[in-house]
């Protein structure tokens, strides 16, 4: 992906081998074969056996790099019990082949070849890992997710004796969001993309409002899915934040008098698929799933504060039905807000009555007792006579209620039935 990433690659192969083997082919430059410099041996041999080699060989650097750990495909190597590698590279095919992370035969040039790239076939070694086995659903996720983040890119996936599967989105990150929309209401006709770039990081972003209650984010860095979030997301949040508040007063949809909407309110339901390419990332934790550059968060914020504020001001009809949303989430939330306050005031969630309909047992041990919901008075009361009183309390619930899922939370504390059943539960609300 590398090789994608900084444009030398547009094809790359992934197969699964009946004898448990991998193979990943690219169609990028392949892997230098002279000799290196300083170490004096083929730059093929420093990248395969030698840690943080990949990428580093002068006029072949990579401007960025989705290596997480910068150990390169050298600690594939070492993890496996075989690994071959086949360069087209110069006019020439070259192969070399490697034990257990050592060498294993000399780098020759077995033929002539008017094609150029790396394949690299590899046996995971079951003396190191619990199960080799390679799962071809995980593969394929990850590997639609990385076409999708590098727009154009062909990236397929076969097992040799079973199914196969090509990717290829021209639309990037956009055709992403509008994947994960399916099903969706959408507030915009199509996503809108984001693209710039400062001080050498590349900043990519698809964003499209829908009907739904919940934000729907995924970020990355350099291809790697940061699903701790970090500096650039933060960055994302703020620009958002501050230009929809902005627009929406300058455009009286709220008043001097409002509060601010705050950014649970103007991402309630936005899809964002943001990605960013960074030379020297940073990434925090052990899992290396949150970017720590200070610098990102300024960079990002400046780019998407610039486009966003561009994107109303040629969009006013889609804008104002974006900050329409923006608001009534804002008042959902105070609304829900009252109604909280007032159930804890009346102490119902406290302590208090329990509700009318339910026929409580006389046991207060929870080990000990059960509750049973029923549909209708009906069905309660046959329940009621066939029940043990002294552990077993049964409560009538009307047939069908309220979808929690898909409504806000002062829908929810209004409602009668929900009510019920938190009360008699036992069960409070934050």
């Amino acid at each position: 992906m590398d090789e994608a990433m900084n444009g030398h690659c547009d094809t790359i192969d992934v197969t699964l081998h009946s004898d448990g083997s991998c193979s990943v082919k690219d169609n990028g430059r392949g892997i230098p074969v002279d000799n290196h410099p300083v170490y004096k041996v083929p730059a093929l041999e420093i990248v395969m056996t030698k840690l943080h080699a990949g990428g580093k060989f002068d006029s072949d650097t990579y401007k960025v790099s989705g290596g997480l750990h910068g150990v390169g495909v050298s600690v594939v190597n070492a993890l496996s019990k075989w690994a071959t590698v086949e360069v087209h590279r110069d006019g020439g095919i070259y192969l070399q082949k490697y034990k257990f992370g050592n060498i294993d035969t000399k780098l020759e040039k077995i033929g002539d070849s008017e094609y150029h790239g790396t394949t690299v076939s590899f046996m995971p070694d079951d003396g190191i890992f619990e199960t080799i086995k390679f799962d071809f659903s995980i593969l394929r996720y990850r590997l639609r997710e990385l076409a999708y983040l590098n727009a154009g890119i062909k990236i397929s996936i076969s097992q040799e004796k079973g199914e196969s599967e090509t990717f290829q989105y021209e639309g990037g990150i956009s055709e992403y969001v509008t994947y994960l929309n399916a099903g969706r209401t959408a507030l915009m006709s199509k996503p809108l993309f984001v693209s710039g770039e400062k001080d050498q990081v590349q900043v990519e972003a698809a964003l499209q409002w829908t009907t739904a209650f919940r934000e729907n984010i995924h970020t990355f860095t350099n291809n790697i899915a940061t699903r701790e979030g970090g500096t650039h997301l933060s960055g994302l949040k703020t620009s958002l934040t501050r230009t929809i508040n902005s627009v929406a007063r300058k455009r009286k949809q709220l008043k001097e008098k409002d509060p601010p909407l705050d950014g649970n309110d103007v991402r309630e339901g936005l899809t964002v698929i943001l990605s960013i390419k960074v030379p020297e990332p940073q990434f925090e934790g052990q899992t290396k799933t949150k970017l720590g550059n200070s610098e990102i968060k300024g960079i990002v914020d400046t780019i998407m504060s610039e486009c966003l504020s561009d994107f109303f001001a040629e969009n006013p009809s889609d804008s104002k039905i974006i900050i329409s949303k923006c608001i009534q989430a804002f008042q959902a939330r105070e609304a829900a807000k009252k109604a909280r306050d007032l159930t804890r005031r009346k102490g119902i969630l406290e302590g208090g009555g329990l509700p009318g309909k339910l026929a409580d047992c006389q046991s207060k041990d929870p080990a000990l007792s059960e509750i049973f919901i029923v549909e209708g008075d009906s069905a309660g009361g046959t329940a009621k006579q066939g029940r043990d009183r002294g552990t077993q309390a049964i409560l009538p619930l009307r047939g069908k209620i309220l979808n929690v899922e898909k409504s806000r939370i002062d829908k929810i504390l209004a409602n009668t039935e929900v009510m019920a059943l938190i009360t008699a539960m036992g069960c409070n609300i934050t």
